[in-house]
């Protein structure tokens, strides 16, 4: 990252106040002027049957997907020609739009605008510049932060500087070159990271189904997915370890900000996946009237909640389990899995997040768009247990290691996330002449 950003760029001779927030100061060259001198909106309503529909998205306007969501009023829908700039009004697509590489269609919630005299490159670089984002969604209206829509009456007062055709076509080079690194470095850290989870995924496999001991002898577990395991360890069924329920039947609108802390199923794929302690972890809560109505979904230290639901078969058999003796409840759309007896549950955390356990849930799942984790699926995958001793031994080996991965892709993720930051900063500096890149004769 040092060799991208330590650059010195040179400034432009002389500069002009903008006036405009989001501009600052511009090089005195630059044209001041209102986005709607620059753009005319494209209204004309086309089908779907006649311009194919595209979709706008934060990665810019592309063709839509076969399995995306489609419209039923497809002859009623916005023409996009190629070189138009597409951008969504809407405030929960924040920075969804981008120039159009082809004709096509979109809703008619999109507002498409044809550059003139514009570069089509650096117009899509500015548009789709950070501060610009802000400053479209400062333009629009609307009653709270999540249904704030921007109209293009609104969009064409924004204040916008432009240079020249010729330093536009500059801007747009040195931006497409500078990226094109920024992107590959990112790309690299990422590939990294999925190296990294590899390695743990492998790591723990292999700890839970041979243990630490290299010359145990093994034996046939009789069971495809799992293959050979020591000698000495049990097999068992999840059925004869656990009692399988269900989280509290509720929705969204139930949550609050004050009460029993409460786990639910999204929050098992995307944040507390292996383990969850509200002591450390936010989370949402319920009303304390649930636990005179459903004590049953209230979790136990040590109890596991597997997500109900999946959208990918990647995602089936996705689990945390809970580390407090903080009173916490299952949410919605979660499965309880509550020891018959006592466990070392770390142990079994580990063991559930192999390959060779989540397997056996994932040749059992079924769905198209959506996969469903029943408790009959639960119930029936099998369970190899080590020794109480073993068991210890190897939660300290793998909490140990895993440690030292998960401390490496958190430093991956820091460096992208530093160097996504450092894009946008230079194309937000290209884009308002904070930086001069075009050699003229100035």
């Amino acid at each position: 990252m040092g060799t991208l950003k330590n650059i010195a760029y040179n400034r432009y001779s002389s500069y002009k106040d903008s006036g405009v927030g989001w501009l600052g100061e511009i090089p005195s060259s630059w044209s001041l002027t209102r986005l709607g001198t620059r753009f005319e909106e494209r209204k004309n309503k086309v089908s779907d049957k006649d311009f194919p529909p595209l979709s706008v998205t934060k990665n810019g306007t592309i063709p839509q997907l076969d399995s995306a969501a489609k419209s039923n009023d497809g002859d009623n829908r916005k023409l996009v020609k190629t070189g138009d700039f597409v951008i969504n009004s809407r405030s929960d697509r924040k920075g969804s739009s981008g120039i159009a590489y082809q004709d096509g269609s979109v809703s008619l919630i999109y507002i498409v605008i044809e550059p003139k005299g514009i570069n089509p490159i650096y117009c899509n670089y500015l548009l789709k510049s950070y501060n610009f984002i802000e400053e479209f969604y400062r333009m629009g209206h609307g009653i709270v932060a999540d249904l704030w829509t921007t109209r293009y009456d609104e969009m064409k007062a924004i204040m916008i500087g432009i240079p020249t055709i010729e330093e536009q076509t500059a801007i747009a080079e040195f931006l497409d070159r500078k990226t094109a690194l920024i992107d590959q470095a990112i790309d690299i850290k990422q590939k990294q990271i999925e190296l990294l989870t590899e390695r743990r995924q492998i790591l723990i496999h292999k700890a839970v189904t041979r243990g630490l001991d290299p010359n145990v002898k093994m034996k046939d577990s009789g069971v495809e997915w799992i293959g050979e395991i020591p000698e000495h360890w049990e097999l068992n069924r999840f059925r004869n370890i656990f009692n399988l329920s269900k989280g509290l039947t509720i929705t969204k609108e139930n949550l609050t900000d004050s009460g029993v802390f409460c786990i639910n199923y999204g929050e098992i794929h995307s944040k507390f996946g292996f383990e969850v302690n509200p002591e450390i972890n936010e989370l949402k809560c319920v009303h304390e009237d649930y636990l005179k109505s459903d004590k049953n979904s209230l979790l136990k230290k040590g109890d596991f909640l597997f997500a109900d639901t999946s959208e990918d078969i990647s995602g089936s058999g996705n689990f945390t389990y809970l580390n407090s003796e903080i009173p916490t409840f299952a949410g919605y759309h979660t499965v309880i899995a509550r020891p018959k007896f006592e466990i070392n549950s770390r142990f079994f955390a580990y063991l559930f997040d192999s390959l060779c356990f989540r397997n056996q849930i994932r040749i059992r799942v079924k769905g198209v768009k959506v996969f469903s984790i029943t408790q009959s699926i639960l119930k029936d995958p099998f369970i190899w247990l080590p020794s109480s001793d073993e068991q210890n031994n190897i939660v300290s080996f793998l909490d140990n290691q895993v440690k030292l991965i998960s401390n490496a892709v958190e430093l991956k993720k820091r460096e992208i996330e530093k160097l996504k930051e450092y894009k946008a900063s230079l194309i937000n500096s290209a884009v308002t002449g904070k930086i001069k890149v075009y050699n003229d004769a100035e």
